[in-house]
């Protein structure tokens, strides 16, 4: 076999790096570097025994995640504090590829995000959006300074009235897990889904059932999960489903709506004056109030979002793969059934080789005649970006996530003009939580529109 692709050691020109990865789990830094010294595949050992495989190259990321997808849409082994939060590999996000995970996730994407299911939960943003103009109105010319308002989040508020009986209680064992093994709580590259708040399923589960079967608001469905053979869902399956849904993508999408207002913000005389230009166009004899139904109407819009993803994807990482079998190879290299396999989605984004500029917010880019026109997010025929990953294992929300992003931003400019606070720039350098957020959250001055 083929040896593994190089990689720093801790006695290497990059071991001061190296350490800083291992100490606070950023390993961008060393990433970076390690592009520089070894190429565009190699490895960090970034657990004394578990090497992780980088890939910082879009062709070859395209032949490992699209043209042989099956090869790597494996998952690595979970360590233990991560095992008691995903039921033992039960979710979408860590089951192995096969048959369990190819159910799980043909439920998610038949049943809750299915574009049906998604518009019957219109009224939902609808309300939501009720709310954002309620927040605003009547309120002074010069506004106090306002944090991004609550509208990000509200949409989900209904969605997550049931979480309480899942959530509302820590597993009394748990932080002994985490207490014991050092850096349990964060989330290296090389290992599993981010950590939801922990829950303990044999004592919140019976209440979240009661509670889901109690009389509820009827103006929107309910999903269901088909099991493999007829079989009820364990606690613990129902438990670890529920917060992966409810505690994944809502996080990601919200961050990527901050991130692009930042930018409107900064960009007020420019990219909000012209996206708002496009707005008031389509829906002036409608009282100003976006629908569902104009998104598709407003081709700037798009390109807003799609630069936002481009510029400040929610993650730098995806979620590990792993080889499904061995004796494969990545440029070359071999690699290790079961080694992780990481991408870098940031880097992909910013590469100048394909995007002029990349440092600027230029929406303009994915416009005809730019050169992100046409940009495929999926990736099945070129990757030169991809926030959602790509290949089997592609993020199942992408379409919910783009609806989200496009009708908020859509209404909230809509709504409101969106000013920097005199004083006080708005800041966009970046801090690593569960996805790479705003170091110092945005203010703003927010003027009513109508």
């Amino acid at each position: 076999m083929p040896p593994l692709p190089p990689g720093p050691t801790l006695l290497s020109p990059l071991g001061p790096l190296l350490l800083l990865a291992w100490t606070s789990f950023n390993i961008e830094p060393i990433t970076l570097a390690a592009k520089y010294w070894y190429g565009s595949v190699f490895t960090l050992y970034l657990l004394p025994s578990s090497p992780v495989i980088l890939v910082a190259d879009r062709a070859v990321t395209h032949r490992v995640l699209v043209q042989s997808g099956a090869a790597f849409a494996d998952r690595p082994p979970t360590n233990l504090p991560t095992a008691v939060f995903n039921g033992d590999r039960r979710t979408i996000t860590t089951a192995a590829y096969g048959p369990l995970w190819r159910a799980l996730r043909r439920n998610l994407t038949g049943g809750a995000l299915h574009p049906s299911s998604l518009r019957r939960y219109a009224a939902v943003r609808a309300d939501a959006c009720k709310q954002q103009r309620w927040w605003g109105s009547g309120r002074p010319r010069a506004s106090a300074p306002r944090r991004l308002p609550r509208v990000l989040q509200d949409v989900l508020r209904r969605h997550r009235r049931r979480r309480r009986g899942v959530h509302h209680r820590a597993a009394e064992g748990v932080p002994v897990v985490g207490g014991r093994v050092p850096g349990a709580w964060r989330v290296p590259a090389g290992d599993q889904a981010p950590v939801p708040a922990p829950v303990e399923a044999h004592d919140v589960a019976p209440a979240a059932a009661g509670e889901a079967l109690r009389p509820s608001d009827t103006s929107t469905p309910d999903c269901y999960v088909d099991t493999d053979g007829g079989r009820n869902l364990t606690e613990s399956e129902m438990v670890s489903l529920c917060s992966e849904f409810l505690s994944g993508g809502p996080d990601s999408t919200v961050t990527a709506m901050q991130w692009t207002m930042a930018n409107l913000v900064v960009q007020r005389e420019v990219v909000q004056a012209k996206l708002r230009a496009e707005i008031n166009g389509i829906v002036a004899g409608e009282g100003g109030h976006v629908g569902e139904a104009h998104l598709p109407e407003m081709p700037y819009l798009k390109v807003v979002v799609l630069e936002g993803l481009r510029r400040h994807p929610p993650g730098r990482f995806m979620l590990p793969h792993a080889a499904a079998a061995a004796e494969v190879t990545i440029g070359g290299f071999s690699v290790p059934r079961h080694a992780a396999v990481n991408f870098t989605l940031g880097g992909m984004a910013m590469d100048a080789a394909v995007w002029r500029d990349p440092e600027r917010f230029r929406p303009e880019r994915f416009l005809p005649g730019g050169e992100g026109d046409g940009v495929d997010l999926t990736g099945r025929k070129e990757i030169k970006m991809m926030p959602f990953g790509a290949g089997r294992r592609i993020c199942p929300g992408i379409e919910a996530s783009l609806l989200h992003l496009e009708y908020f931003v859509a209404s909230m400019v809509a709504a409101f003009e969106w000013r920097e606070v005199p004083g006080e720039a708005v800041g966009l350098a970046e801090k690593l939580e569960l996805t790479m957020v705003m170091r110092r959250q945005l203010r703003a001055i927010v003027v009513p529109c109508h």
